[in-house]
């Protein structure tokens, strides 16, 4: 599976069946979160075999299940962290799902357990990422149209398969509260006010240049 092909088939987890993750992926997976943390000043961290997290009322209303493994992501306190959290995330949940992994983005409905991974003198953790063998492959989510979350004038292909890619990319509420906006061979990503619309629009800004090809555009 290639990173279009998971980016299109990724879709959020939320009960996952009683199986470790094997010793390969794992090591695959502190791999490429080794790669997103030095790349992107980050401090995200696997965590298996773990059920404190998800084994309270938090996690029975978020309506997870069976969630024993996670990625803590962690990181400095920066005006750009969030962004930069949503980007990096998204891109170790698209390469999870590439070594047949599920994934799903949680804010709120999960227990912190301090003893699972460290947080550092002046650093954050945003959120967390839960991961695993899914009990299902999830559900696609709906998606406004193109046009409310873009702005160009004949715009080439390339934008349009990353506005495409973009209205793949999971956000909290589904809120899809983020706009591409076309200007010659740039583009200026943004977002809308509301809750996590800046990890949202990191998101969205990682699949929108899966989907454009980075050679293609320079961000404004």
């Amino acid at each position: 599976m290639d990173i279009i092909e998971a980016m299109q088939k990724r879709h959020s987890v939320r009960s996952y069946l009683d199986k470790p993750i094997a010793a390969d992926l794992c090591e695959k997976l502190r791999s490429e979160i080794a790669a997103c943390n030095a790349e992107g000043n980050l401090n995200f961290q696997l965590v298996t075999d773990e059920e404190r997290a998800f084994g309270g009322m938090m996690a029975h209303y978020g309506k997870f299940s069976g969630v024993k493994n996670y990625v803590a992501l962690v990181g400095k306190k920066t005006d750009d962290l969030q962004e930069r959290t949503g980007y990096f995330g998204e891109r170790l949940a698209l390469f999870a799902q590439t070594l047949g992994l599920n994934t799903c983005w949680v804010a709120l409905t999960y227990k912190k357990v301090k003893s699972a991974f460290s947080v550092g003198k002046g650093e954050k953790l945003v959120c967390v990422l839960a991961i695993g063998y899914g009990a299902t492959d999830g559900a696609a989510h709906k998606s406004k149209p193109a046009a409310q979350v873009s702005e160009a004038q004949n715009a080439p292909e390339w934008f349009l398969r990353g506005v495409e890619a973009a209205l793949l990319a999971p956000t909290a509420m589904n809120q899809q509260k983020f706009k591409f906006i076309l200007n010659g061979r740039g583009v200026r990503a943004k977002s809308g006010g509301g809750f996590y619309t800046k990890t949202d629009l990191g998101i969205a800004k990682y699949h929108f240049e899966v989907g454009a090809g980075r050679e293609n555009f320079e961000w404004e």
